[in-house]
């Protein structure tokens, strides 16, 4: 077992609906304890649900949640835990301020790209959202009727639909290994 860091960071994981992100990050945060570190998962759901409530799917609405999220994860991140964020994050700037965030404050930050095609996305389908957008049930669906901007230059682009679980996140772990944030 190797000794656990001081040394926190943000690990965005950013991707459609149903890609994987939440998976993987769960498979991570598992090892990760196993191992003796620190690990904290900020599940985009549970967020929306706590802290991010009022807050529905608009452009703006988006962006807040992206910025409370990155906000939480770095203080969290600043404190010694690996912070896994498995949240969609569609806009490329919201991202952006969240990794200049980090920057300031000297955080550790890592954007990891869920490259799964949306096609693979809507079969898997974990949330019923694909099904309810294509009934008309629902609009504004990431991805289908909604932007989703793909990070250009991701520090990691895992592609799910080719990649069990356990072998995304050694992806993953490899990662922070190779950036000595383990």
């Amino acid at each position: 077992m190797s000794t656990p860091t001081t040394t926190g960071a943000t690990v965005w994981l950013t991707g459609l609906p149903s890609a994987g992100k939440t998976t993987i990050a769960y498979a991570l945060a598992e090892r990760l304890r196993g191992e003796g570190h620190r690990v904290e998962v900020l599940d985009g759901d549970e967020i929306r649900e706590f802290l991010s409530s009022g807050l529905g799917f608009s452009r703006e609405d988006r962006d807040t949640n992206v910025q409370r999220i990155g906000f939480v994860a770095e203080l969290l991140a600043s404190h010694g835990v690996t912070v896994l964020v498995p949240v969609i994050a569609p806009y490329a700037d919201s991202r952006e301020a969240v990794r200049k965030r980090h920057q300031r404050e000297g955080t550790p930050y890592l954007e990891v790209h869920v490259a799964t095609p949306v096609e693979v996305c809507s079969k898997r389908d974990v949330k019923g959202l694909y099904a309810k957008q294509a009934a008309g049930e629902i609009s504004g669906l990431t991805g289908v009727d909604d932007p989703y901007e793909a990070p250009a230059d991701p520090d990691l682009r895992i592609e799910t639909h080719k990649n069990g679980v356990q072998e995304s996140a050694a992806e993953v772990r490899l990662l922070l290994s190779e950036r000595g944030l383990l």
